[in-house]
Formats: C-alpha cells, sequence, structure tokens
C-alpha cells in the first residue's frame, strides 16, 4: 500500500497530508465511512466534539485495532474543543470527554475549533432571549493557555488552530508558549487562502484545508450557488490528467504544501479522494486554479456574527 506522504509540523511531529474529514457525517453512516478510510490506506481522521459522531468513529477506529489492521500509533487523530468549553477550567475535560468518545488514551492533534466562545454549561448552541447565539466574552489567548498543560500531561502530542485569522494567530503567539502547529481553515480555489498560508508559514504554522471540494453538501447552499466540481476549467484539466475534478482539487493542496481532509461516507469516494499519489499538477494548471480566487468563503459561520472574536467580520485575512 502507497505510504502516504506527511507534512512535518514545527514540533517534529509528522502528519499525514491527507485525512478523511467526518464534518455532518450521520452518525449511522461515519462507523462504515471510518472502517473503510482505514481498510483504504487513510491513516488521519480528523474529528470535532460538536460534530456528534465521535462514539461511531471511535468504534471503528477500535474494530480496526482489534483486528490488526492498524495499531493506534500508526493512526493520527485529531479533534476539536468547541466554542463553549474555552473557559480555562473546562479545557481539560473537554479533551476528555473526546476522548472517552473516541476510545482513545490520547489525540494526535487538538484545535481550537473557532476563535469565538459561546456561553457556557449548557447546550452547544445556546441562544439569548432573542434566539441569537449567546456568547461569552472568554478570551481564546486564555483558553490557549489551558490548551498548552494537554501536551505535556500526554493528553495530545500536538495542539492547534482552527478558523483563526491572521490578526488573532498574530495576538495568539504574543503569549504562546507554544505555538500552534497547524491553523485549519476553509480553503478551495474560491477561498485558496494564499495570504493566510503565507503568513502562517512564515510563523511555522501548517494550513489544513477543509471543504476543499467547495462543500456542494453544505446545508445552506442556495440553487445557482456556483459549484467546483462542476467548473469546466478544473473539467478539462482533469480530462487530461485522466482524474476527477475531485482528485484535482484535493491534489491541488497537496502541491501547495497544505494538509487536506475531504469527507465523504461512500466507499468509492473516500477511495477516489485517496487515489491522488500518481500524478501532479504543473505549475501552469496551478496557477489556474489560483487564479479561481474571488474570497469566495462558504462556511461564513454567520449563526456568531457580531461576537468581538469573530474571525470573518472585517474582510480580515
Amino acid at each position: 500500500m502507497a505510504r502516504v506522504p506527511t507534512i512535518k509540523f514545527n514540533n517534529g511531529q509528522l502528519y499525514p497530508v491527507i485525512g478523511l474529514g467526518t464534518w455532518k457525517s450521520k452518525p449511522g453512516e461515519v462507523t462504515e465511512a471510518v472502517k473503510n478510510a482505514i481498510d483504504i490506506g487513510y491513516r488521519h481522521i480528523d474529528c470535532a466534539y460538536v460534530y456528534g459522531n465521535e462514539k461511531e468513529v471511535g468504534a471503528a477506529i477500535s474494530a480496526k485495532i482489534a483486528d490488526g489492521t492498524v495499531k493506534r500509533e500508526d493512526l493520527f487523530i485529531t479533534s476539536k474543543l468547541w466554542n463553549t468549553f474555552h473557559r480555562p477550567d473546562l479545557v481539560k475535560g473537554a479533551i476528555q470527554a473526546s476522548l472517552e468518545n473516541l476510545n482513545l488514551k490520547y489525540l494526535d492533534l487538538y484545535l481550537i475549533h473557532w476563535p469565538q466562545a459561546y456561553k457556557e454549561e449548557g447546550e452547544l448552541f445556546p441562544k439569548d432571549n432573542s434566539d441569537n447565539i449567546a456568547f461569552s466574552d472568554v478570551d481564546y489567548v486564555d483558553t490557549w493557555k489551558a490548551m498548552e498543560p494537554l501536551v505535556a500531561e500526554g493528553l495530545t502530542k500536538s495542539i492547534g488552530i482552527s478558523n483563526f485569522n491572521s490578526k488573532q494567530v498574530e495576538r495568539l503567539l504574543k503569549s504562546a508558549k507554544i505555538v500552534p502547529v497547524t491553523n485549519q481553515v476553509e480553503c478551495h480555489p474560491y477561498l485558496n487562502q494564499r495570504r493566510l498560508k503565507d503568513f502562517c508559514e512564515a510563523r511555522n504554522i501548517k494550513i489544513t484545508a477543509y471543504s476543499p471540494l467547495g462543500s456542494p453538501d453544505r446545508p445552506w447552499a442556495k440553487p445557482g450557488d456556483p459549484n467546483l466540481l462542476d467548473d469546466p476549467k478544473l473539467k478539462a484539466i482533469a480530462d487530461r490528467l485522466g482524474k476527477t475534478v475531485a482528485q484535482v482539487l484535493i491534489r491541488y493542496q497537496i502541491d501547495r504544501g497544505v494538509i487536506v481532509i475531504p469527507k465523504s461516507v461512500t466507499k468509492s469516494r473516500i477511495e477516489s479522494n485517496f487515489d491522488v499519489f500518481d500524478f501532479k499538477l504543473s505549475q501552469e494548471d496551478l496557477d489556474l486554479i489560483d487564479s479561481f480566487d474571488c474570497n469566495g468563503r462558504l462556511v461564513p459561520m454567520t449563526a456568531s456574527l457580531g461576537h468581538k472574536f469573530h474571525p470573518f467580520e472585517n474582510d480580515e485575512f
């Protein structure tokens, strides 16, 4: 089986350049999807507490370890701290809850899922009297200070961030003892994140791309919204290479040095998404795909607009 190329984090940890995303994967489907992915050769699984399916992901991981397909140390499991657990005294309990769900003793990577905190000790999407998200004013800098000891305690090998803009990264680094290993962000040709990527890489922080195929199944998509998978220019590249548009989009991230986590629960797609190591895109292809960028954010997190730490409020990058 082809060994998946890895990217080296700033702490020396090697991480597989492709992983299986599990956002929106229904609990009933995700166990089979993760088992299939591990059988196909994926070793990196991207999870989050808020996805509500960590127990089912954990069942798949346990089954594949039990049947001898993999050992725990062959796998790279990521999870994320949800917005209602930003208060420093809640951080350790939150990672422990994910570990229990996943039936693991440690994570390979734990991320702050979003910079903005929500009201603690209630629903995952707490509401105020006007039916808007109830915010907490916990500062992500303080949350990060509570993340750092998790590494020394052996609960996770690495820590990182997700959905942070450049100003938030800069501000975090001023007081961080541990530099985040990655910033996981929405990234695809309509939003190629070149400025944020250059900014983070200059500070030894790798980018991980979620929604690399343009999240065609996002629940809020409107009829007529552009669909990357139907783009004729991408189809032309794919046809020339004898590949699918999805494979071209995944390879685009790998060729840029970005970790990529395409999501699917369909075995044939999980397999196809992994079949990207027998070709490379030319510089000409990469330049053409780069030219699609239109700041086309498809996951705007509008529910928490107005939060002082919302990352996309002021056209920040």
